[in-house]
């Protein structure tokens, strides 16, 4: 498969999940995380889902479209590593949904960040608050969600804090 054809199933994986998910945390309160900027295509994207709802965003830099930049507020800039663990100081309370998308391509690299993530974002999750991940995050006590159809298993992860 050519690298292009790679993206394109990749984002409308994360497309087509997080279409699924926006109604799924109608009743749960809370912001929307989104781990990695990157163009600023998704959060603009959950800005179309989510326009009632706050949405935080943590990456390393700003390289995005201009006109998918969040304000100061809501812009968490630094490693990951760093401003994570401190999230619940700056959100002021625990999220409904987070998004991760910041696999790397190197997969030591990739498990590295997904076994941080899977300790680190559990008690920043509301309970019936959902993450999306393209990587496993290793959640097993977490009840794992159906990919919507059309979507090629292992492709995303949906995982539910009950």
């Amino acid at each position: 498969m050519s690298r292009l054809d790679s993206f394109i199933r990749r984002v409308s994986a994360q497309r087509d999940c997080l279409n699924m998910l926006a109604g799924m945390i109608d009743g749960v309160k809370g912001p929307v995380l989104e781990l990695g900027l990157g163009n600023g295509r998704t959060y603009d994207h959950l800005r179309t889902l989510f326009p009632e709802r706050e949405i935080f965003v943590f990456d390393r830099r700003v390289a995005a479209h201009p006109a998918c930049i969040p304000d100061d507020d809501h812009m968490v800039l630094g490693n990951i590593f760093e401003t994570l663990p401190e999230a619940m100081q700056r959100i002021g309370g625990p999220a409904a949904l987070v998004h991760s998308d910041i696999g790397t391509g190197d997969d030591e690299e990739n498990a590295r960040i997904a076994a941080f993530l899977g300790g680190c974002l559990p008690p920043l999750l509301a309970t019936g608050g959902i993450v999306a991940s393209d990587q496993n995050l290793g959640l097993d006590d977490w009840e794992r969600l159906a990919l919507p159809e059309g979507v090629p298993a292992k492709r995303y992860n949906l995982y539910r804090k009950n």
